[in-house]
């Protein structure tokens, strides 16, 4: 019989990138319960039971778990639905691997950034703007910028601004995207984009990879959404130098004990730059190559402390390695311009192909992709997830499916937009 054979789970958020979770708990199994407002949203399908509390909803959702008796409760890949997560648990007395004042610290990008700054883990430059839009605030910035709401992600709300025209549209963008009506604007940067990705059990913390990211520039004015990214980092060894020691002293401060947790910055000129967090699961899902390389998978440690408190027996100290035990790895996405799929070619040869672990596919024949689709996450039609022997070996693996991938719309007109340059990325000549 299976340890959790029976055991009730209650995951809050059903999006695509939540179903992964949802299948791994049913293969433990565990009774899946799905909780959303949308009552179509993909995760739903894969569980035990759907129910339509939205996962905001914190009252509601203590009455659910209490009515459907749940042995714990996880939060899926939504950062909005953190703070929703904790008091949730927290009123049912159930593991939770987040605390409010980690909550406090990372919903919101003001908060999280003041914070950061105080252990020399820095920020990107900002100007100051409150939605009142003074004359004297806006005659200091300095273009261009990006706007973002202080609590949303995945690109929802965040737009690229050249002129004042701009930035005041885009202000009135991130101001209907925020839940607390706040916004932030910085100086848009462009240059090398980074993941920095840690795994916490027991107080014990493992930057498990530090990768480079590449982003779309097709699509001007909008946030840059991402194309893929390649592992490890090339300015992985300068990042533990430079960075990682204050990253770990503002992990400790705030007092992580267990979980997962993502910064995205910029590195430019010798200095790194972090704009975003997520402390819970990521769409990109970092974890789908380490679980190919390394053996473990942090889908199941948070599953086990939902249910058990403890992530269980994995030995990060001896499981876990930044430099993926030389082998060389990638994210692939494919981003889809506005239309109706007609036909897609090319993309069933991965199931085939070792060097393929994994693929998430969002999209699929029929689906439409929505203009308020472009410019975040949405857009993308699958996530390709390699693990080769050599940096050669992935440069050829990528390029392949860049080359073989084939989206058209009804009218034969392609939808996909370019992809990154392979050999620039992995410094090839």
């Amino acid at each position: 019989m299976r340890e959790f054979e029976g055991k009730k789970l209650l995951i809050l958020g059903g999006n695509p990138e939540t179903t992964p979770l949802v299948e791994i708990a049913n293969g433990m199994g565990i009774k899946t319960i799905v909780s959303s407002a949308r009552h179509s949203d993909p995760a739903k399908k894969a569980a035990w039971k759907a129910c339509d509390v939205d996962g905001m909803d914190v009252p509601g959702l203590v009455a659910l778990a209490r009515e459907e008796q749940v042995d714990g409760v996880l939060v899926g890949v939504a950062d909005i639905l953190v703070p929703a997560y904790c008091k949730v648990c927290e009123a049912l007395d159930l593991p939770c691997y987040a605390t409010q004042k980690i909550v406090d610290v990372f919903a919101f990008k003001d908060v999280f950034k003041a914070t950061c700054e105080r252990y020399g883990v820095h920020g990107i430059p900002e100007f100051y703007l409150d939605a009142d839009l003074k004359r004297e605030d806006l005659d200091k910035i300095v273009y261009p910028v990006m706007v973002k709401p202080v609590d949303n992600g995945g690109g929802v709300g965040m737009t690229v601004a050249y002129n004042e025209e701009e930035l005041i549209k885009g202000v009135k963008t991130a101001l209907a995207a925020s839940n607390k009506k706040r916004f932030i604007v910085e100086k848009y940067m462009q240059c090398d984009d980074m993941g920095m990705y840690y795994t916490f059990k027991d107080g014990y913390c493992s930057a498990s990879c530090i990768y480079d990211r590449y982003t779309t520039d097709e699509q001007p004015g909008l946030s840059r959404v991402c194309l893929g990214g390649t592992y490890p980092s090339k300015h992985l060894d300068e990042y533990f130098e430079r960075m990682h020691p204050n990253a770990l002293r503002l992990f400790k401060e705030i007092g992580i004990e267990n979980g997962v947790l993502m910064l995205s910055g910029f590195y430019e000129n010798g200095e790194f730059y972090v704009y975003d967090t997520g402390f819970r699961l990521q769409g990109e899902a970092p974890h789908l190559l380490m679980k190919a390389i390394h053996g473990f998978d942090q889908r199941e440690m948070l599953i086990r402390f939902a249910l058990t408190g403890s992530e269980g027996d994995v030995d990060l100290k001896t499981q876990d390695d930044t430099r993926l035990r030389g082998k060389w790895a990638a994210t692939l996405w494919f981003l889809l311009k506005e239309g109706i799929i007609a036909k897609i070619d090319g993309l069933n040869q991965w199931e085939q192909d070792a060097r393929v672990v994994a693929n998430i596919q969002r999209l699929h024949e029929g689906d439409q992709v929505r203009p308020e689709w472009i410019g975040n996450e949405k857009q993308v039609l699958t996530r390709m997830y390699l693990v080769c022997n050599s940096k050669l070996e992935l440069a050829d693996t990528l390029k392949h499916y860049m080359d073989t991938v084939k989206v058209l719309d009804e009218n034969g007109n392609n939808m996909l937009l370019k992809g990154f340059d392979v050999n620039k990325a992995l410094q090839l000549s």
